[in-house]
Formats: C-alpha cells, structure tokens, sequence
C-alpha cells in the first residue's frame, strides 16, 4: 500500500466512525470517536477469534504507520496548538497559581506513583518491563485532556474558575508529561545519568520551549496584524505552528511547550488585537476541525493497534489494575496539591471534581504509540487503552451525573 492509499484509508475509517456517532449514537465528539473505536476494534478481534476475519491484512495495515515520526514529530504540536488557541490568557493568569502548581507538581507526581505503582504489580504479574519503562507509562499517563468534557462541566453550571483551572491544567500538563517522557526515554537509553543532568534536561526543554513559544508567538501576532487577508492568516497560524515545531526540535528545547505557548498568545493578542471578525471566525473553524480530525485518528489508530494485543490472563489483569492505578494516582497528586493553594479560593469539592474530571485522551494515545516495538510497547499500549478508554467512556459519560451527586449532597458543586 502506498503512502497516499495509507493515509486516504486512515481518513475514510475515521470519517466512517465519526459519521455512525454522529447519525447513531450522537455522543459528545471525543466519547463517540473513543467509542466506536472500541468497538469497531472489538468486533474485528471477535471475527478473527472466530475464524472469520483474518486479522494479518489489518497487522500489515498497521505496521506501515511510522507512529514514532508521525505522531511526535507533527501531529502532537498541531493538537496543542488547537487547544491552546481559545484560553483566555487574562483568566488564565488570575489562576496561575493553581494551573502551575496541577501541571508541575501533581503531573510529576502522578508519574512517579503511577511508574512505581505499575513498575510493581507487572512485575508481580510476571510482564517484562523495566522501573524506567514504567515510569515512561506514568508521563504518558498523567496528563488529562478535560477538552472532551469542558461543555459537560459547563452544562452543570460547574464555576467558571473550576473550568478555566482544568482547561489550563490540561494544556500545561499535556507540555509538561510530554517533557518528562522525553526525558525518561533519554535516561532509558543509558549513558551518565545524575539529578543534576536530569533537571538541567528538564529546564532546557521546558523553560527554551516557553521562550521561543512567546517569541515566535509574538512574531505570529505581528504578522497577523499587518493583513487582513482571511485565508492567507489561517495558513500563518499552521506555518506558525508547523515551522515552529521544527524549529525547536532542532534547537533540541521542547517543540510541545513551544505549540502550547505560541498558541496562547496567538489566541490572546493575535485573535483579539490582530485579526478581523471574518478572519477570526474562520481561524477558529479551522483549528477546530484540526482538533477534531486529529483527535479522530489518533483514536482510530489506537483501536487498530489494539486489535493486535495478544490478549492473556496477566495483561487482562494488568489493564484494570492500571485503570486503578491511574484514578488512584490522580486522586493522591491532586489532593497533595492542596495545601499548596489558597484555600479560600478553592471550588467546594475540588479534589473530588479534578479527580473524576481528569480525563486521558489523544496526547496519552500519541506517547503511548510512539514507543519502539517490542513486548514492552504492546504491555504498555494494553494498559493505555484501558485507561483512556474507561477515562473517556465511563468518566467522560457519567460526569454531569457524578457532578449532580455531589450537588444534592451538599448543595452546591
């Protein structure tokens, strides 16, 4: 198959589960796409059990999908760009302190419970898997990705801070867990490893990324504003963005952090100050449908990788310990970033909301794919599916009902 047989089946699959959520089950857009990834992958791993489907046309299918390039080297960027693009920067720096403390603190926290945690108990399942291997799963893991459910929390009256604390959290953690897997597959690989170099790597890449982020962010706003040309300034933004990634992976700081931060100030200075309302509603369309699209793959791509699990009693058992495992975590980083915080300013129920409200998504999918074959790639993408699927399924359908428990517990959110 050629590479534009390869990418035209990509699209039409994913077009095809968008359209049977759209025409059936008409599901918010992320809890359909995830869903009728389940279960086309589902039905498919049934019909090959039975001998009626052979599942090697599908295995030869996926194995030409250079995930590794794909899916860290472009798409990755354009997803945080899309989701950095409409967070309002002035609401944002009123709650600084906690999007900085959740995305820092309670990410790096998770990982290292949820890479401990899961180092363990595979071990104890006998599935090969090495402590920094697992703490690669614990980066991948434990970043959320709330976009799924942010009209959700907005349609049970959830505060406005609250939201604009998960929306914030999202973003900056999606950068931050990105960083701390690229540093974990660095130390992974060998070679000296001191605190000292590991913090330096992590400051490298975090803190280049956000300065080149606000510079080329910058740039882009300029630019915008010399024209009014609706067209030529949706092409700017995917320049910006595109160019800019591979900028900064060449100057080896971090190409997410970078998308993350040129997209705030794209959609703060450059939508507010730099462009026309025509310019605006089409630049908005167009980064949605690129958040859209891709989260829609992403999606499809893991349910096609899924189909080529060897499902087995320790894996089995594996996947729903992780879904514990990373519930569990969420809940310990959360809480311990309490008294970090004002808690005066704090919504009532918050470590409750944050934790069931901590969805996993297309980023967690993105690392996850990107690992180098072997038996460890197909332990860990096991353990994802099951987390993001249960994340997004059963958390991401049973929110706003979990948000009105709690209201008529005690009266208010």
């Amino acid at each position: 198959m050629s590479g534009v047989e390869l990418i035209a089946s990509i699209i039409c699959l994913a077009a095809i589960l968008g359209y049977v959520n759209a025409r059936f089950l008409r599901l918010p857009s992320s809890i359909g796409l995830m869903a009728t990834a389940l279960i086309g992958s589902s039905i498919v791993v049934g019909l090959d059990r039975f001998g009626v489907l052979n599942s090697a046309a599908i295995e030869s299918f996926v194995d030409q999908i250079d995930f590794a390039h794909v899916l860290m080297h472009g798409l990755l960027g354009l997803l945080l760009f899309a989701g950095a693009l409409h967070v309002d920067l002035a609401e944002l720096r009123a709650n600084r302190s906690a999007v900085i403390v959740l995305a820092v603190v309670a990410t790096v926290l998770s990982t290292l419970l949820v890479g401990t945690t899961t180092w363990a108990l595979l071990r104890w399942l006998a599935l090969p898997i090495s402590f920094t291997q697992a703490l690669l799963f614990g980066a991948l893991i434990s970043p959320t990705d709330p976009i799924a459910v942010l009209g959700i929390l907005k349609s049970a009256n959830v505060p406005r801070q609250l939201s604009i604390q998960i929306g914030g959290e999202s973003l900056f953690n999606d950068g931050i867990g990105v960083v701390l897997f690229i540093v974990i597959g660095g130390v992974s690989h060998g070679g000296a490893v001191t605190w000292q170099s590991v913090l330096g790597l992590f400051a490298r890449e975090a803190l280049g990324g956000a300065l080149f982020g606000v510079a080329i962010g910058y740039l882009g706003y300029r630019v915008l504003k010399s024209i009014d040309d609706y067209s030529i300034e949706v092409l700017i933004t995917l320049a910006l963005v595109v160019g800019g990634y591979a900028v900064a992976e060449r100057a080896h700081i971090s190409a997410p952090i970078a998308a993350v931060v040129s997209g705030l100030v794209v959609g703060n200075q450059g939508r507010q100050l730099g462009m026309s309302d025509e310019t605006r509603l089409h630049v908005d369309l167009f980064w949605k449908l690129i958040d859209e699209i891709l989260n829609a793959v992403l999606f499809l791509l893991l349910g096609l990788q899924a189909t080529r699990l060897q499902l087995n009693r320790p894996l089995v058992l594996g996947m729903l310990l992780a879904i514990v495992t990373a519930l569990a975590a969420r809940l310990i980083s959360v809480a311990a970033t309490v008294p970090l915080l004002s808690r005066s300013k704090l919504p009532s129920n918050y470590v409750k909301i944050l934790t069931w409200g901590g969805l996993r998504g297309g980023i967690s999918v993105a690392l996850a794919l990107s690992l180098e074959p072997g038996p460890v790639r197909e332990t860990i993408l096991g353990l994802t599916y099951a987390v993001v699927a249960f994340s997004i399924l059963f958390q991401g359908l049973s929110l706003k009902w979990f948000l009105k428990r709690l209201a008529a517990s005690n009266g208010v959110v």
